[in-house]
């Protein structure tokens, strides 16, 4: 099987991602693209958005916008709860809250930890999980945070 590169990381040195779960499923990103970690804030929902736009936040004086990853994923919209997280990524100059289930803890992966995502359907993958690892018996998907923001964007043209 072969290996895949986290594109713009280093790869003389591990790369380091964020695991969190939704629902009962395993999903990371890399480290470098979190601004913050916040607990569940009650969001404004927004007319035309998306089903997996919850809706934006006030963050010290920044509009965020904040996704149910769970629903994004096709999982479905989860029950938001206390117990809720939202990861503040910043991608392309742009900040957008991911509602996830909960944080797990940080991991160091090398490229020879990562494998690609199988064939589906004659696609490699959804496009929105860049790679799969093993840690501990848990299979951890990558996401490609890209993807995953991307899509929304075309979404909301």
């Amino acid at each position: 099987m072969e290996n895949i590169n986290m594109n713009d990381i280093d790869t003389s040195a591990p790369a380091e991602l964020l695991t969190f779960r939704i629902g009962d499923q395993e999903y990371s990103l890399d480290i470098m693209c979190v601004r913050e970690i916040r607990g569940w804030t009650k969001t404004t929902p927004l007319p035309h958005a998306p089903a997996y736009m919850k809706g934006v936040i006030n963050l010290r004086g920044t509009v965020l916008p904040v996704m149910d990853l769970a629903e994004r994923l096709g999982m479905g919209s989860s029950e938001h709860t206390d117990r809720n997280v939202i990861i503040v990524v910043k991608h392309n100059e742009n900040m957008t809250g991911l509602l996830v289930d909960a944080v797990s803890d940080i991991i160091a992966l090398s490229d020879d930890d990562l494998r690609p995502p199988p064939e589906v359907g004659g696609t490699r993958g959804t496009g929105v999980i860049k790679a799969l690892t093993l840690r501990d018996e848990r299979m951890i998907r990558v996401l490609n945070l890209a993807s995953v923001l991307e899509f929304e964007s075309l979404d909301a043209a």
